[in-house]
């Protein structure tokens, strides 16, 4: 059974999207400044996803161009929201047998980068990604009312049953 933080991150995962099923490419590629726009904010948490959970515990970056064109602190851009929807599917499920392996003792760890150790742990890493998402999920929701979207999702959706408390035990 994966950590429940883990959990919590999948069902953020599972928000994120539902937040902006049914966006067209046109929409998710238009920026309303100073914000992001909605492709932009795919690509940027398909980065997150690839440092943290795939290129730090593993040394690989299947994506280089994503690492490029959406770190942190990265120009602003409108992507093709495809493109960066399928990146960001292929991040997600390679970065998931990591992260059914965490126990509590493992996000304890500090990171190590380039043979240094920094200062956050994989647990740290894990609370800022999902913390990110959610940040992003209501981002997108702004910039949908702003271009306006009817009939959004409400956030939080389905917690209780998809992903409640649950100690590690």
């Amino acid at each position: 059974m994966p950590h429940p933080l883990v959990d919590q991150l999948r069902f953020t995962r599972t928000e994120f999207i539902r937040g902006i099923r049914g966006v067209t490419d046109d929409d998710a590629r238009r920026r309303i400044g100073p914000m992001n726009s909605i492709s932009w904010n795919v690509g940027h948490l398909a980065w997150q996803e690839q440092q943290y959970f795939v290129t730090w515990p593993s040394g690989q970056r299947p994506f280089p161009d994503i690492d490029r064109e959406f770190a942190s602190g990265g120009p602003a851009s409108t992507p093709p929201l495809q493109r960066v929807l399928d990146a960001w599917r292929a991040l997600a499920a390679a970065a998931d047998p990591w992260l059914d392996t965490l126990t509590s003792d493992d996000l304890e760890r500090h990171v190590i980068s380039g043979g240094s150790e920094l200062k956050r742990r994989y647990g740290d890493l894990l609370q800022r990604v999902i913390y990110h998402y959610w940040f992003h999920t209501g981002e997108n929701a702004a910039i949908r009312q702003q271009l306006g979207h009817a009939r959004l999702p409400q956030f939080v959706g389905s917690i209780d049953a998809k992903a409640p408390y649950r100690p590690d035990r």
